[in-house]
């Protein structure tokens, strides 16, 4: 299989590559700083430097040539202005799916967040509302397309070592944290999942093996 991964050097997007590459698959990793490129080839991927929010829907469409899917997994980051939540966590995964549907690329995987589906609560600070909205946004703006398309929420995410072992269901789901390790995992298992496809899965910390909770 070949993936391609939006977002290549966030903390996800790495061990996700490492993930794929380890099995076989080939991994090609966009990302906006040739900085980033040894640590991305590290994972084991293969390098495309594009800036999301300045690429046309063409030129990222080159880099998407002869995949079978691609992972949404970038994000404006932590200290980001409420602008860039708009043009990175909305605007550059339909940028994704556009481009994905120019290449003929019909499998999409989305990393959302929890929480967007309830209003923020009053007083919540107006960058972590324009998150929660853009994410929202780009969610609607992936189902209306014809993709293949899994959206992912997880919870608050941490550093913690991987247990391999999760709650992945349909919302509603309780809040909870979740490893950005397992969330890597569940990911490459969603790729070998086409009974998920239209489905939004909520991901927690839980207790059933990952290949098992997303065969459920």
């Amino acid at each position: 299989m070949h993936v391609v991964i939006a977002g290549g050097h966030g903390k996800i997007a790495l061990q996700l590559a490492a993930l794929l590459a380890g099995r076989g698959d080939v991994v090609t990793s966009v990302v906006r700083n040739p900085d980033h490129r040894a640590d991305v080839e590290k994972a084991g991927a293969t390098v495309a430097v594009l800036d999301l929010e300045a690429a046309s829907v063409a030129e990222l469409a080159t880099h998407l040539k002869g995949a079978d899917a691609v992972v949404f997994a970038a994000g404006a980051g932590p200290g980001s202005s409420v602008e860039r939540k708009d043009t990175v966590d909305r605007a550059a995964a339909v940028l994704l799916a556009d481009a994905a549907a120019q290449a003929g690329v019909t499998r999409y995987l989305l990393v959302s967040s929890t929480g967007v589906d309830e209003p923020p609560a009053e007083g919540t600070d107006e960058v972590w509302t324009a998150y929660l909205r853009a994410k929202k946004a780009a969610e609607d703006a992936v189902r209306a397309t014809s993709l293949e398309w899994t959206i992912l929420r997880p919870g608050r995410l941490t550093d913690d070592p991987a247990n391999a072992k999760v709650l992945l269901a349909e919302p509603p789901v309780p809040r909870g944290d979740v490893t950005r390790g397992d969330t890597a995992a569940v990911l490459a298992a969603l790729l070998d999942a086409p009974h998920t496809v239209g489905k939004v899965l909520e991901l927690r910390e839980g207790d059933v093996d990952i290949l098992a909770a997303v065969q459920l």
